[in-house]
């Protein structure tokens, strides 16, 4: 039995009326379905404006400096309001804050089809955003609460990493077929069909999921984190636009590291605290939600260097490094299918450690790509590979930071975890971003090959950190586990 297994055994309660079900019922996968869909819709959402975004801007008069705000407010929300969220989501119940977000994606998905200036747009981005931050971890939550630890939890939280992961890619090549043959502005009408669907048939399938006695908001740690996360996420989209030396970037960085200190020191101190400490002290959820971060920043960060390679490199045009992409998506697909059954029978620890170390491997044999199209079968090869072990990580995290838990703090936990996902989907493209522009000695294709070279052999490096912690800080969890 692994560490995360163990520590469910002894710390969470098991279902009611006996063992967990391994069967899924016609109710269990509707409710599946409904809740997949809606997360592959908000993962799609995330990057499904990226290549649209010259366009939009040509189209509304965004100057070309601001072009970026509009990937910039959508993550600062995203990340910076998920922790407050996941936990209204305990408190005041998941489905009703799940559907509640979902009338205010879809409502802000018409305003930004329908927006004719910047302003209007950059309102839709921002709803569009805490939107994602209310769905997602509700979602999450009622998935854990639906499903009960055991291998229909582990199925549901694979297929689900999978098509999150998925969402990623897919949302980047629909963005640019969408706005190639229609418009840029049906990459948001895209979403009210979806939206609309599932709200008409959640209410009769998911059950309402909430704690029995409904403690206080703890309203200084919630403004302390929030704004302590925004300042963070902010420091960092500055960095990749500004470089890691500029005040733009320091000052927000360093405001939110002394925003989160007072947000600890609150949590130490109030009756009902946001996050308890005795939970965030556990170790499968404070070292899963590391492998999470780590699993997030590094694969979808990948995305930027492979992307300058296939267009600066090696010539290809947008259209065709976007579908190239499809085989890392396939790769996640496929990690994230297999997931459940290598988490069965090796454990969830064991699976963090194996999907790492086939992530660390294919991402360092892409040092091998060279400035010849003969190299395409390299990437091929490395994304699909590093994409399998990427999701192993990515499931084992979900698994791993979300066991041992009672109902009443799925919602805290679900909300830890997506929080982990934002953070590490947006702090990784500025990351590499600057390590790859900052190795660049020309700009040439040779010069530039050199820099990709270097951010790749960077982002390995991180991968095999994230091996290394969980191999070390996962180890003996049972005996200090609290």
């Amino acid at each position: 039995m692994s560490v995360t297994e163990t520590e469910a055994a002894d710390l969470a309660p098991g279902p009611a009326g006996g063992a967990a079900p391994t069967v899924l019922t016609p109710r269990l996968r509707l409710v599946l379905v409904l809740l997949l869909a809606t997360q592959f819709m908000l993962a799609a959402d995330f990057a499904v404006l990226n290549v649209a975004l010259p366009v939009i801007g040509r189209g509304l008069g965004f100057p070309l400096a601001h072009l970026q705000w509009i990937a910039t407010s959508f993550a600062l929300c995203a990340a910076g309001f998920t922790l407050l969220f996941g936990r209204v989501a305990d408190l005041f119940g998941r489905r009703r804050l799940f559907l509640g977000g979902l009338v205010v994606l879809a409502a802000a998905s018409v305003l930004g089809g329908l927006a004719q200036n910047p302003e209007t747009l950059i309102t839709a981005r921002v709803l569009q955003g805490l939107a994602t931050a209310a769905v997602t971890p509700a979602g999450l939550s009622l998935m854990t609460t639906s499903f009960p630890e055991g291998p229909l939890r582990q199925k549901a939280l694979g297929l689900n990493g999978a098509l999150m992961s998925t969402g990623f890619t897919t949302g980047a090549v629909l963005g640019g077929v969408l706005t190639d043959l229609l418009s840029w502005r049906w990459a948001f009408f895209i979403n009210v069909p979806v939206a609309l669907a599932v709200l008409v048939v959640a209410p009769r399938v998911i059950k309402e999921s909430r704690p029995d006695e409904r403690p206080r908001l703890d309203v200084p740690g919630a403004v302390s984190v929030t704004l302590g996360l925004l300042a963070i996420v902010l420091g960092l989209t500055q960095a990749g636009q500004r470089g890691w030396g500029s005040a733009g970037a320091l000052v927000p960085l360093a405001a939110g590291v002394v925003l989160l200190l007072v947000f600890y020191a609150v949590e130490r101190r109030v009756p009902a605290p946001l996050v308890p400490l005795g939970v965030l002290g556990r170790r499968s959820v404070a070292w899963g939600n590391v492998a999470g971060l780590i699993a997030f920043l590094t694969e979808t960060s990948l995305v930027f260097p492979l992307t300058v390679y296939l267009q600066d490199v090696l010539g290809f045009s947008p259209l065709v490094a976007g579908l190239s992409f499809g085989v890392l998506g396939l790769g996640t697909v496929t990690g994230g299918t297999a997931a459940p059954r290598v988490i069965g029978r090796i454990g969830s620890k064991r699976t963090l450690i194996v999907g790492g170390l086939l992530q660390t491997v294919f991402t360092a044999a892409l040092l091998g790509l060279g400035d010849h199209r003969s190299s395409m079968w390299l990437m091929l090869v490395g994304g699909f590979l590093g994409g399998v072990g990427n999701m192993l990580v990515i499931v084992g995290f979900m698994v791993t930071a979300t066991s041992g838990l009672a109902d009443r703090e799925q919602g805290l936990a679900t909300g830890l975890a997506t929080m982990t996902q934002q953070v590490g989907i947006t702090m990784g493209t500025p990351i590499m971003s600057a390590v790859a522009t900052a190795a660049m000695a020309g700009t040439g294709a040779s010069a530039i090959l050199g820099g990709l070279r270097v951010a790749i052999a960077v982002n390995a490096a991180i991968v095999l950190l994230g091996v290394l912690t969980s191999a070390l800080f996962l180890r003996g969890a049972r005996s200090t586990a609290r």
